[in-house]
């Protein structure tokens, strides 16, 4: 029964220095407008950008970097293209990212392989860059960029070097490429062969 009577006494004590105290009315009030704007007041509809319309696939092709350099995102598609290790991948459903503004935009129509080894956003070389000179840590670095631009984006080809030939990528074999079957009989996957 004492502990009772001494936690009603604290109880009321502390009422009595809530309700007596302007300062503690003042917090207190504060705490409850809070609370309720938390959990009982109506989000409002932040209005939003409209949709970024999708562009459809590009058509499996090797690029030149003189051609790369026209996907930049600001041709009139909109289209943003990155190079790593070789390949070439349509990163502009990543534009926020690589396309113009963004915090990696200095990739977009670029090479970007040495500067994904290096952890560096500024492309410093123009002309094709061989990557000779990188150290295997750099190597593996750029390996784990390519799974991931793979996992991520669309290959679209091979970035050439100087005086190379494209691949000839016909429909079927574009279409064979990017597809797999499956074989209803044994319900296991089988990839198409690549030719």
């Amino acid at each position: 029964m004492a502990k009772v009577e001494g936690m009603s006494s604290i109880l009321g004590s502390i009422i009595n220095d809530i309700i007596y105290s302007p300062l503690n009315l003042v917090l207190l009030a504060l705490c409850i407008f809070l609370l309720y704007k938390l959990f009982f007041s109506r989000k409002t509809d932040i209005p939003s950008s409209p949709p970024i319309p999708q562009l459809p696939a590009m058509k499996k092709r090797d690029m030149t970097l003189e051609e790369l350099r026209k996907y930049d995102g600001q041709n009139e598609e909109g289209r943003v293209c990155v190079a790593v290790n070789g390949k070439v991948f349509d990163v502009t459903k990543g534009k926020r990212f690589y396309g113009p503004g963004g915090p990696y935009s200095s990739f977009a129509g670029r090479d970007a392989t040495r500067c994904l080894a290096t952890f560096s956003v500024e492309v410093t070389s123009e002309g094709y860059d061989d990557l000779s000179d990188l150290n295997s840590m750099q190597m593996d670095s750029v390996r784990e960029w390519e799974i991931q631009f793979q996992e991520r984006y669309h290959y679209v080809g091979r970035l050439l070097k100087p005086n190379e030939e494209p691949t000839d990528y016909s429909d079927e074999e574009d279409a064979s490429q990017d597809q797999s079957t499956v074989d209803p009989q044994s319900n296991t996957q089988s990839s198409k062969k690549d030719y």
